[in-house]
Parts: structure tokens; sequence; C-alpha cells
């Protein structure tokens, strides 16, 4: 039955996640996280991380790593966590797939209208929107910690947030690099 829903969830972020993988974190946290609990906050933080440091979209990467380990926690096996992997991936980048499909010559044709002009200007707000909502849903205590509960942790963590904010906004320096960056500093830091 979890495959199910997986299928079904995964498929409506796909079909409603404007603006890439980023855009889709927020979807894919108030559904795996908070409606099904089928990871916890704590997980869904590792996944986002994971999800970032491995080659490719890390809107599929995290489908496919919250597929598996939904499953995983549901009690199932090793091959059917891969299963839910597979099963939130595929439910993810179908309607994409279809909707390109469809609509490619269309597109083409009336890509110059008004009409479809609109539509892109009011979506890209939205867009906007949705990666902010990411960024501020994974601003929480296991990523931050708590003056009150740990202030080195605290304070270091939002010293790395701006420093890498700043890094990569103002002084254009690769977000690979400030990545391995940020993660050596807290190495350093934070052991």
């Amino acid at each position: 039955m979890i495959f199910i829903y997986l299928f079904i969830t995964f498929f409506q972020i796909g079909l409603f996640g404007f603006g890439g993988g980023y855009g889709m974190l927020s979807l894919i946290q108030t559904e795996v996280v908070h409606k099904h609990h089928w990871l916890t906050t704590s997980q869904f933080t590792d996944i986002v991380a994971i999800s970032q440091m491995t080659p490719g979209p890390i809107g599929i990467n995290s489908a496919t790593y919250c597929g598996y380990t939904a499953v995983h926690n549901a009690g199932f096996g090793y091959a059917m966590s891969m299963l839910g992997s597979f099963t939130a991936t595929f439910a993810l980048v179908l309607p994409s797939f279809i909707l390109m499909i469809l609509i490619s010559k269309m597109f083409l044709k009336y890509m110059k209208t008004h009409a479809v002009q609109s539509v892109f200007n009011g979506l890209r707000p939205a867009v906007v929107g949705l990666l902010g909502a990411a960024t501020l849903l994974l601003m929480t205590p296991e990523n931050f910690s708590l003056p009150s509960v740990n202030p080195w942790q605290f304070f270091i963590s939002c010293g790395l947030f701006g420093a890498t904010f700043y890094g990569t906004y103002f002084l254009k320096i690769n977000p690979i690099r400030m990545t391995i960056y940020a993660a050596i500093a807290g190495l350093v830091l934070l052991y």
C-alpha cells in the first residue's frame, strides 16, 4: 500500500513542483515529513544534504532517497526499499515527461504569444517563493541548533551560512568549492 501512496504523492509533486528541484524541496518535505510521517525532519535534512552532494538533479535525488527511506522505515527489506526508490523517482519524473511530449510542438508555435508570456510572468514569482520556502524550511534546530541548547553550534552554523551566502553571491565563489569549504569548517569547528 505504501508504494501506491508513494507513487501518488511523488506524481503530484512532479506535476506541481515548478522551479526545479530546489522548488520541490518544500513540497517533498511537507508530504513525506508532515503529512505522511514517512521520515523525520532530521532524516529529511540528511537526505537533502546527500542529494546535494551526489551527481544529478536534487529533486530526483531527494525523491530516490525519500522513497528508499520511507519504505525502509515502514519495515521492508533492502529489495523492497529499492523498489520504493524506483517508484518515487519514476512518479516524480513521469508528469514532466508526459507534459513535455504533449506541449513541445505547441510551445514552439505559441511561445511568443501574450498568453504564454503571461503564464511565465506569473510563474516566476511563485518559483522564487518556493525556493525561499525551501530555504526557510531547512533552517531548523536540527541544522542550526538553538542558542539556549548549544550556543557554539548555533553561532558557527549561522556564521557558516552567512559566509557561504556572501562567498557565493558577492564573491562569486563556485558553489562546489563553498560546499567543500563549509564541510571542512564544520568538521574543524564542530567536531
